[in-house]
């Protein structure tokens, strides 16, 4: 009896996927609930499960194809066995069987560029990421092994006593086209793409930038790390600070905390902190929902469940939708100072970047100082240029003296 393979239903306003890749092959045994096939969204990739148990008895769409919610993808024998392959005859040698569905090369855009630049085929790099991505580093191990290889299979020759070394001829270039490698852009890119271009032309955006010193978060979290630690097994980074100090400052100026919709003001009373995370699919930005009911314990823990399951491809499509604010951390890869782009429909996002000492003057003398450039990019269609500073100070003042998140001052 075969049984039939369905795109399943992908969320709210997400009708279309594409085929990323299949996981089986045409004869493979699957069990039930087994992933059978990677779907690629605009917003999360997923797995479908196999229905039955049984072999994947066809494959009815290919690898990098688009397909709707409902559409039939391939087909499952259900209950049957996998054919056991009969003993080896002498005979001629058969002909080249004609290939399988094309399974495609999982690896994000680092590996990708990596492989290109070191003239590396991916399909010959061993995987060692999540789902057996080809990571950067995959790509540099196999790069430094046939380059020693290489090297150990053609020994160079040391001149004989007082003779020239002779020239090495110049090997010609290939042509540019042969160095060159194109990629399908994922729907995910694609749509971050839109969204990202969307908001430069839809918004009135403006940035505004101010610094903040890090002294007094960075010798609290020295001196109760270790019982943080203890307590909750989970380590007490920046992030919760920043989000408990934007919390407070969306509450003291709400309109950064809105929406435009058609012609009216949507000011939103609940606080859901979208977090951007860079993936090897893109950036993508799930959301802690009522972060300001969370602990800093709550919300840490929030942050590195999400943005794990976010670089295994595991979120869900409802994780990552109705945020009011956003904040990214371009510091984590050494950005100094940026100009972070609005996540619409919201009309504010926070830019932290990396901490830096510098010297500053304080009570008249020049002391070194761990400092932060912060940037507040908002829509200035709602957003006086008054407010955006002022919101920005409250989260210098939130962060330079952070007993005022928990006493509320």
């Amino acid at each position: 009896m075969s049984i039939e393979i369905r795109v399943p239903t992908l969320g709210e306003s997400v009708t279309e996927a594409t085929i990323a890749r299949w996981l089986k092959r045409p004869g493979d045994t699957v069990a039930q609930d087994e992933p059978l096939v990677e779907l690629e969204t605009d917003k999360v990739n997923l797995e479908v499960p196999s229905p039955a148990s049984g072999v994947l008895e066809a494959i009815l769409v290919e690898a990098g194809k688009d397909v709707a919610v409902g559409t039939v993808v391939g087909r499952i024998a259900e209950g049957v066995a996998a054919a056991t392959p009969a003993p080896a005859v002498s005979a001629p040698a058969p002909a080249e069987p004609a290939p399988g569905p094309a399974l495609e090369v999982r690896a994000g855009p680092a590996a990708r560029k990596e492989a290109a630049e070191a003239g590396i085929a991916l399909a010959a790099v061993t995987p060692t990421g999540p789902k057996g991505t080809v990571t950067k580093e995959d790509v540099r191990a196999a790069a430094a092994a046939a380059a020693a290889h290489g090297a150990a299979a053609e020994p160079v020759m040391p001149p004989a006593p007082g003779a020239l070394p002779s020239p090495t001829p110049r090997a010609a270039a290939p042509a540019r086209a042969a160095r060159e490698e194109r990629v399908r852009m994922t729907r995910l890119r694609k749509r971050i793409a839109e969204r990202l271009k969307e908001a430069q032309n839809t918004a009135a955006m403006l940035t505004t930038f101010n610094e903040v010193d890090m002294s007094a978060v960075m010798a609290l979290r020295e001196r109760y790390q270790d019982a943080f630690v203890k307590k909750h097994r989970v380590k007490l980074g920046f992030m919760s600070f920043f989000v408990k100090a934007s919390i407070e400052a969306l509450k003291a100026f709400p309109a950064v905390n809105a929406e435009i919709d058609g012609e009216e003001i949507v000011y939103k009373h609940y606080y859901d902190i979208g977090v951007a995370v860079s993936t090897d699919q893109g950036l993508v930005v799930p959301v802690v929902r009522d972060a300001d009911l969370l602990s800093f314990a709550d919300i840490e823990k929030r942050i590195s469940d999400l943005g794990r399951r976010a670089r295994e491809g595991k979120l869900a499509i409802e994780e990552l939708q109705g945020g009011t604010f956003t904040i990214t951390n371009g510091g984590i890869f050494g950005s100094l100072l940026s100009t972070p782009i609005l996540n619409p429909p919201q009309v504010g996002i926070l830019g932290m970047h990396k901490i830096q000492e510098r010297p500053m003057v304080v009570g008249g003398r020049i002391e070194p100082r761990p400092m932060m450039y912060l940037a507040l990019s908002y829509d200035h269609r709602i957003i006086d240029g008054r407010e955006a500073v002022s919101f920005l100070v409250r989260v210098k003042e939130c962060i330079e003296a952070p007993e005022r998140m928990l006493l509320e001052a």
